[in-house]
């Protein structure tokens, strides 16, 4: 490959890795900052994202889906309540303040969510560069050893066979999760992930195929929205829940257990010894993990009792069950459940299995490489992480890794969720302003005739 390099003098202060909702939150942080700072006191920033365009969970933005955290967890506004980056603002400038006011919920449509997160992704765009996959992080070793930049390599956009170099003081790494799936399973056209439901749905029906019986796995918000879904998209069809549960569990959003997305909850849980951090997590995971919004319980239990009234049993479960084997034949899935408490096998035909089983974050070592052995790291091998989410690293680095996604061990349930994403980038641009003060005698690019030259 060849590879371009950025002019020495165009050394960032912070490049982020993925531009997610996290990294777009820390770009209107910093965007915000640039426009009441003095032009020396401004930071350069810029943002690498492998899609071609803005996108956030798009296989799952189902058209009633609602989102589960309030709209004033947006951005912005935990952070600055007067941003004009709030959903509000959003929404003002698409003429649908009133209309959604009269609504009376505190819970808009995952799909308008998405649109303002389109909205304020496009007035950031001088900061992002799209279809710029990062393939690895170079640490820069100046003389005596100090780590004082790196060297971010990437594609360039519409020529994969080319890449960039970009020099940055710090980076923000926000590469957000990857779907989960046992490790067995290779997905296929008749086996997905719940990721990738809307448009394998789409290109299901377009196709004009029967389907006879579709199965899901998984007991969580996602699994039941996908039932839901299937349901409603294959109307002659029979779905079909599995899961290791008796039922669908309610989601915990009762006021004092939402507490813990508080901004303070993470003060407490980074400060708590291991032992309480494992209880807090046990005792609140059912607010986020393998839990299902109650409306959506009802209406499925609804749905199931007007079929069986009816004597036509579409939507179906297999509880207290697991998935034991799953065979591929040419025009159908097999697949093995079993009933927990007999061990009692059935082998069920179906045309397609979607797996709702989670995600999980994407592994920093193939994309950090070199940098990532100068992290340090805690009794468990997990990546220690400072209350400012900037990893502690090697004595010899003073530039800067941030994460953003990856910190549940060390920042609590929050840290993949949308509840502190404006907070969080507030703390992390407080952060670089003031390491950015204590290396206010480093002019910006000195070390530049140490640039690598990757291919």
């Amino acid at each position: 490959m060849n590879a371009l390099h950025d002019e020495p003098a165009a050394v960032h202060d912070v490049l982020g890795i993925g531009f997610g909702p996290s990294n777009l939150a820390l770009a209107i942080a910093i965007e915000e900052h640039n426009v009441r700072a003095a032009p020396q006191d401004r930071i350069r920033a810029g943002f690498l994202e492998r899609q071609t365009g803005f996108g956030w969970h798009r296989g799952m933005l189902i058209d009633d889906a609602t989102m589960q955290v309030s709209f004033l967890k947006d951005l912005v506004t935990m952070r600055n309540p007067t941003s004009d980056f709030s959903f509000l603002c959003f929404l003002r400038e698409r003429g649908r303040l009133v209309d959604f006011l009269n609504a009376k919920t505190l819970f808009p449509l995952r799909i308008e969510f998405h649109e303002y997160f389109e909205w304020a992704a496009a007035r950031v765009a001088d900061l992002v560069t799209y279809d710029a996959e990062v393939l690895a992080v170079e640490p820069v070793t100046a003389e005596g050893g100090e780590v004082r930049f790196f060297d971010v390599v990437s594609r360039v956009p519409g020529d994969p066979q080319r890449t960039v170099v970009r020099r940055t003081r710090n980076i923000s790494v926000a590469v957000g999760l990857e779907p989960h799936v046992p490790p067995d399973i290779a997905l296929s056209d008749r086996i997905w992930h719940n990721s990738e439901l809307i448009p394998r749905t789409r290109e299901l029906t377009g196709r004009g195929e029967s389907v006879h019986r579709i199965l899901v796995l998984g007991a969580g918000q996602s699994g039941a929205e996908a039932v839901d879904y299937l349901h409603r998209s294959f109307p002659d069809s029979e779905i079909c829940a599995v899961f290791a549960k008796y039922g669908y569990t309610p989601a915990d959003d009762s006021p004092f257990a939402n507490r813990i997305f508080d901004p303070e909850a993470v003060d407490v849980y980074f400060q708590a010894r291991p032992e309480v951090k494992q209880s807090l997590y046990d005792y609140h995971r059912s607010t986020n993990y393998s839990v299902v919004d109650m409306d959506l319980i009802e209406s499925l239990y609804a749905t199931m009792y007007r079929e069986k009234v009816q004597g036509r049993e579409r939507l179906q479960l297999r509880n207290v069950s697991r998935i034991r084997d799953v065979r591929q034949l040419p025009d159908r899935l097999e697949v093995t459940v079993e009933y927990l408490p007999t061990g009692e096998r059935e082998v069920i035909a179906c045309d397609i299995l979607v797996h709702a089983t989670g995600y999980r974050p994407r592994e920093l070592d193939p994309l950090l490489g070199r940098t990532a052995k100068l992290c340090l790291r805690d009794d468990n091998d997990a990546v220690r992480v400072g209350r400012d989410h900037r990893v502690e690293a090697a004595p010899e680095v003073t530039a800067g890794i941030y994460l953003q996604g990856a910190t549940e061990h060390t920042h609590g349930l929050t840290s993949t969720l949308l509840s502190t994403t404006a907070v969080r980038s507030g703390e992390i641009l407080d952060s670089l302003l003031t390491h950015r003060r204590g290396d206010a005698d480093d002019p910006v690019g000195q070390d530049s005739s140490s640039q690598s030259s990757l291919t």
